[in-house]
């Protein structure tokens, strides 16, 4: 395989992948919606030749050079084929997770002004109940068939553009934008990030620095169960095509039985998925363990994990040096640190101490800096004092589309404002303690979570809310088919800060965002009738 690094664009990267000696076979949970007859099972020439022949019916649909492509559908890796046959054309990609409430999406859309929207038909069913809805004029193509009428907007079926020709490539400059991705939106509205190819790059460095145990190998077969439209994705494809693993398999439904079957079928040797995605499979782990014997490496992106969480999974394995990489990063920035884990260092203290998984060890060097700021002065704060956590890479996002002035907002020169709140410490390692508009104070939600967690064994979930200057509510969730212990709790929260009674919810009635983390804004206002809550303060710069 050579050593070169693919292409910045990510028009042009399923073709560069197909002239590489070294490729790697994608598998898929299920058929692709934009091509329901070819199967799961994709090899590099059969990529390349999907995402010309998507560009081709893109264009006949109305996408040209320019223009930009709204990509709302049900999670799936299609969405980077898609992504990737506009960017070929010299369109601008808009991947846009279906599970997004309609009205964020219809608000997504308006912003991104598209000259061609593609979304599966359960969406479009949703829309389309959308009263005045404001995009009916923009060609949709509806993939799967709809339930609903489709008079009142423009519609194609992927039959109506068959037989289109092929365009040539025509790729934008890499400091135009490449893509648009969009924040996971667990305050609000999620905002449209625009990425050139060149702060795409610069996201993905870390994914190519030959770390020992941290890359993929030839031999290799590697899971992802994440949101495809998240810009994680892009990087993480651009990398694994460049490293070239046996076997690629993206698992777009994190359903307990899908990820079950595809864990059998395949037996990853690495493991990547959101956090809460790995506390969903906590019962596969717990019955099957021996689907996990072979892996070596897990990571977590996206939220924060629980050591109760990923000690089974560690503890399954049957690697001698398996590993766990803890990632911190944003879909603004990409990655900006990450902390190690082995099933060392995530064992239970000697005196019953639960180990935090957010110390996240040192920015990556050379590539992000990070600093410490008071929340109100905004002046850097000593080693040791918390603050808001602020980055400084070349991989910053230029844009959010049609916010322009939040964007603003949350820089200070080269500096990004994260939202997040930490600590930086005497050798500079970072330990993240909450989301800003979160937090809690002299407390940390996030740790409070962690021991409940791992105190009360039955609990599959637990969000503690802020409370203004009251004690923090906590919603717990217990594990389907297990009822809350009152006993277990009191003695559970015996040392921990002052808490208000918990709210019980079903698991399946907590508000999530695509990446699955919780909608707490929304959380708070679905309990707001039982529960007496302080009025939440939110400032705009942490959001």
């Amino acid at each position: 395989m050579s050593l070169r690094k693919p292409p910045k664009n990510i028009g042009l990267l399923y073709d560069w992948h197909a002239q590489q000696r070294h490729q790697t076979v994608v598998h898929v949970d299920r058929p692709m919606d934009i091509a329901p007859d070819l199967g799961t099972a994709f090899d590099a020439n059969q990529l390349a030749t999907l995402v010309a022949d998507t560009s081709a019916w893109l264009a006949a649909a109305g996408a040209s050079y320019g223009s930009r492509v709204g990509i709302v559908k049900d999670n799936h890796l299609d969405m980077q084929i898609l992504a990737a046959a506009t960017a070929r054309i010299g369109g601008l990609p808009a991947t846009i997770s279906a599970l997004n409430r309609t009205d964020d999406i219809v608000i997504m859309l308006r912003k991104l002004d598209p000259a061609v929207i593609v979304l599966t038909a359960n969406v479009f069913e949703n829309i389309s109940r959308v009263e005045d809805y404001p995009l009916a004029h923009v060609p949709h193509v509806v993939l799967g068939i709809a339930a609903v009428d489709t008079t009142n907007i423009k519609t194609f079926q992927l039959t109506d553009l068959a037989g289109a020709s092929v365009p040539p490539a025509n790729i934008r400059p890499d400091d135009q934008p490449m893509m648009v991705t969009h924040t996971s939106g667990t305050t609000n509205t999620p905002k449209l990030v625009v990425h050139t190819a060149n702060t795409n790059r610069a996201g993905t460095r870390v994914e190519f620095l030959p770390i020992p145990g941290g890359v993929s190998r030839h031999s290799d077969t590697v899971l992802s169960s994440v949101s495809f439209a998240h810009s994680r994705c892009y990087a993480w494809m651009a990398a694994q095509l460049y490293w070239a693993p046996k076997n690629l398999v993206a698992v777009g439904d994190h359903s307990v039985h899908v990820a079950e079957r595809m864990f059998s079928i395949h037996r990853p040797t690495t493991v990547e998925a959101t956090p809460n995605v790995y506390q969903h499979w906590m019962p596969i782990v717990r019955r099957r363990p021996e689907l996990f014997s072979q892996v070596r490496l897990y990571i977590n992106t996206f939220d924060t994990m629980h050591s109760s969480i990923a000690r089974p999974f560690l503890e399954a394995s049957k690697h001698r040096f398996v590993l766990w990489g803890h990632s911190w990063g944003q879909s603004e920035v990409g990655p900006i640190a990450a902390g190690i884990f082995t099933k060392k260092n995530i064992k239970k203290g000697k005196d019953g101490s639960n180990p935090h998984m957010n110390r996240l060890g040192l920015a990556w060097p050379g590539i992000v800096s990070v600093k410490v700021v008071d929340p109100v002065t905004m002046q850097e704060q000593p080693a040791g004092k918390p603050g808001i956590l602020m980055v400084k890479s070349t991989s910053v996002c230029v844009d959010y589309l049609g916010d322009r002035d939040r964007y603003l907002a949350k820089r200070d020169g080269e500096w990004w404002n994260t939202g997040d709140y930490g600590i930086k410490d005497r050798l500079g390692r970072i330990h993240f303690l909450d989301r800003v508009v979160d937090r809690i104070e002299n407390s940390s939600a996030v740790e409070i979570e962690t021991t409940l967690l791992e105190r009360i064994d039955n609990l599959e979930e637990v969000v503690v809310l802020s409370n203004g200057d009251d004690a923090p509510l906590p919603v717990v969730s217990p594990q389907a088919g297990t009822s809350f212990d009152r006993q277990k709790w009191d003695r559970a929260i015996a040392d921990l800060p002052k808490l208000q009674d918990p709210v019980v919810m079903p698991w399946e009635e907590l508000p999530r965002t695509s990446t699955w983390k919780i909608r707490r804004n929304e959380l708070r206002s679905r309990i707001g009738d039982e529960k007496v809550l302080s009025p939440e303060k939110l400032d705009q710069r942490f959001i």
